[in-house]
């Protein structure tokens, strides 16, 4: 069974995507910060993080640094899902290393698609 991990200060997304990818079949761990994100990826190996930018403690650029530097963590595959919409906002998070940017509003159902063909 494959692992994703959630990152984003907003419920419903959270509950939305959760719900989603547990019918898929995934096994889903929730994060609603970055801060909270790296102690989950202290004890879990998930295959891809779906990270927010803008969250409180530690954000997803912050978030993403962190796991890049990470042996282990390094080759997680990463999609930032954002509501920062800006072409430079855009260019820093795959500069960083995310597989992909999903700008919100967004559909779940690609979202799974992508999600589904980064872990093939």
């Amino acid at each position: 069974m494959k692992k994703i991990l959630i990152v984003d200060d907003e419920p419903n997304i959270v509950m939305a995507l959760e719900y989603t990818f547990k019918k898929n079949n995934f096994e889903v761990f929730i994060a609603r910060d970055g801060q909270e994100a790296l102690e989950i990826l202290k004890n879990q190996l998930p295959d891809v993080i779906i990270l927010d930018v803008m969250m409180p403690m530690v954000d997803g650029f912050a978030t993403l640094e962190h796991i890049k530097k990470n042996e282990r963590l390094r080759h997680c595959k990463v999609i930032f899902l954002s509501a920062k919409n800006k072409e430079k906002d855009i260019e820093s998070g795959l500069a960083l290393g995310a597989n992909l940017y999903v700008t919100k509003p967004f559909s779940v159902k690609k979202l799974v698609e992508q999600v589904h063909e980064l872990t093939q």
